[in-house]
C-alpha cells in the first residue's frame, strides 16, 4: 500500500529523525507504527546511522502488528524483520538471524539482556507502550536500563504517559535519557514535586504534586516530548459512553455489605496497608461482578445481575457484532455458561473478528490491550468488570474507538449500584483528567510549527 502522511505524522517522523531520544506521545489509531518504521527506514537503509534496531512492545503487538506495518507499506520496502518470540531455541534463532528490526516481547527483555549470552549490539532502541516500563522495581525496567548507554537512539511510544499519576513519568523518563530531565533518583524526584497524600503512619500509599509540580514536569520534559490526540487530527467516529446500571437485591446487597464491613472490622486491629487494601478492593469487585473466590480459587456465586444486564445489550444491538471486556475468569466462565462467545487471543481469533466471523466476542484487557486492530469488526463494546488501570481502560476502548472504524462506537459500562464499581468508574474519570493535562502541556501545535520554520 502506498503511503501517503497526514501533516502530523510527517511532522512526528522529522522529530524522531531529530531527536536521538525522543518521547512521541501518541494516542490511538494516529498511526505510531508507521511514523516510527519511516524513520527507522531512513535512518537504516538512507543514511546510514543506525545497523540494529531493538523494537519492544507486548507480545501481540510484536507479533502481530509491527509485522503487518514492515509488510503493507511500499515505502518500507527492504526493511527486514526478525521476531524474537517463542521458545528460548526460537528467539535465540532468531537473535542471530540478520536484520534490521528484531522484535521481542517486553517479557523477554531481562532474558535478553541477562540469560541469553547474546551480546546487546542494537543501536537504536524502540519502546512501545513505554507506560509499560513505568515501574522502577520491576526487571524489565533494570534489565534495559543496565544496557540503555549502548543504545545512541531511543524513542519510547505511548497513548498513556502518566496512567495513573504524574509519578509513573520518573522510570519512564530515567530509561529515556537517563535521569537527565527528572532525576537520576525516584527519591529526589519524589521529595522535589510531590508531598505525600493517602497514608498511615509511617505508611505512604500514594502522592499528589506539589503546587506548580505539574508545570515543572511538562516543562522538564519538554524538549525531547511531543504528544498528538486523535480528535485533534484525525476524523474520528462518535463515540457514546454509556452507563447500565443494575442493582442488587437487598438479600445480595446485604451479603456484599457485610463482607465489605467483615473485611474492614477484621483489618481495623491492624495497619491497613497497600496489600490489604489491594486485597479488599479485589474482593468487592469480583462480588459487584457476581461471584468472588475464596482462599482455594473456588468461585462462589453471588448474583446475576451482570450477566442479565449483558444478555439484554446484545439483544439490543440487534446482531450487530458485540466485544465484551471482562476482568476476571469466573466471569469468563459465568459468561461462556450463558452465552455463545469466542475469545479473542489468537491472530485467526483477530482476523476473523475482523472479517465479521465472530457475533460476540470476549477479550481481557491485560492481555490484549495494546495495539490490535479490530475496527473492522465492530463498533459496540461492553465492560462487564472495571479496572482500576486508566492505561488498560483507554487502550481496549480503542480497539474499536479509533481511524477505520465506520460507524459511532457504543462503549457500555455494567456499574451495580452501590458498590465499588461506582469508585472506579469516578477514578478513572480523575485519572483521565490528569493525563489530559500532561498531554495537553506537551501537545503539538502544527501552525505554530509551520510558522516557525
Amino acid at each position: 500500500m502506498k503511503y501517503s502522511p497526514h501533516k502530523y505524522q510527517t511532522y512526528a517522523t522529522n522529530f524522531i529523525l531529530e531527536h536521538p531520544i525522543a518521547a512521541v506521545f501518541l494516542e490511538m489509531g494516529l498511526g505510531k507504527s508507521v511514523i516510527t518504521l519511516t524513520a527507522i527506514f531512513d535512518l537504516c537503509l538512507d543514511s546510514f546511522e543506525i545497523g540494529k534496531v531493538l523494537v519492544i512492545a507486548p507480545l501481540r503487538v510484536a507479533r502481530d502488528t509491527w509485522p503487518a506495518e514492515i509488510n503493507k507499506w511500499e515505502h518500507l520496502k527492504g526493511l527486514n524483520y526478525s521476531m524474537a518470540i517463542g521458545t528460548e531455541q526460537e528467539r535465540l534463532a532468531a537473535l542471530k538471524k540478520p536484520a534490521s528490526i528484531y522484535l521481542i516481547n517486553r517479557e523477554n527483555v531481562d532474558w535478553l539482556v541477562n540469560k541469553s549470552g547474546v551480546p546487546f549490539i542494537f543501536d537504536m532502541v524502540v519502546i512501545d507502550e513505554l507506560s509499560s516500563f513505568k515501574s522502577y522495581g520491576a526487571k524489565r525496567f533494570k534489565s534495559l536500563l543496565k544496557v540503555r548507554p549502548l543504545a545512541k537512539r531511543i524513542i519510547g511510544l505511548t497513548g498513556t504517559p502518566s496512567s495513573n499519576s504524574l509519578m509513573d513519568l520518573w522510570a519512564e523518563f530515567r530509561i529515556l535519557d537517563m535521569g537527565v530531565r527528572l532525576g537520576r533518583y525516584i527519591t529526589h524526584y519524589r521529595s522535589s514535586l510531590f508531598t505525600p497524600d493517602k497514608r498511615n503512619q509511617q505508611m505512604v500509599f500514594s502522592y499528589k504534586p506539589l503546587p506548580g509540580a505539574e508545570n515543572a514536569i511538562y516543562r522538564l520534559i519538554s524538549d525531547i516530548t511531543i504528544s498528538m490526540k486523535s480528535v485533534d487530527f484525525l476524523k474520528m467516529p462518535e463515540c457514546v459512553i454509556n452507563e447500565v446500571p443494575v442493582y442488587l437485591s437487598e438479600k445480595e446487597q446485604s451479603v456484599y455489605e457485610g463482607f465489605r464491613e467483615e473485611m474492614v472490622l477484621e483489618l481495623a486491629g491492624e495497619e491497613i496497608d497497600a496489600m490489604n487494601a489491594a486485597v479488599l478492593s479485589n474482593k468487592l469487585l469480583q462480588m459487584a461482578n457476581g461471584a468472588i473466590y475464596d482462599e482455594e480459587k473456588k468461585a462462589h456465586f453471588i448474583h446475576d445481575r451482570k450477566l442479565d444486564a449483558l444478555e439484554d445489550l446484545i439483544e439490543g444491538a440487534n446482531g450487530k457484532p458485540v466485544l465484551i471486556a471482562y476482568w476476571y475468569n469466573h466471569d469468563l466462565v459465568r459468561i461462556k455458561a450463558k452465552l455463545k462467545v469466542r475469545e479473542i487471543k489468537t491472530s485467526k481469533d483477530i482476523e476473523d473478528w475482523n472479517n465479521g466471523d465472530i457475533p460476540v466476542a470476549v477479550i481481557h484487557p491485560a492481555s490484549a490491550g495494546h495495539g490490535l486492530n479490530l475496527q473492522s469488526g465492530g463498533s459496540t463494546l461492553i465492560w462487564f468488570g472495571l479496572t482500576w488501570s486508566l492505561e488498560l481502560y483507554q487502550q481496549t476502548n480503542a480497539r474499536l474507538w479509533r481511524q477505520g472504524q465506520n460507524e459511532t462506537v457504543v462503549i457500555h459500562h455494567i456499574i451495580a449500584k452501590s458498590t465499588i464499581d461506582e469508585d472506579v468508574m469516578r477514578a478513572l474519570k480523575r485519572k483521565e483528567k490528569t493525563q489530559s493535562d500532561l498531554i495537553n502541556a506537551v501537545k503539538v501545535n502544527l501552525r505554530k510549527a509551520r510558522d516557525n520554520v
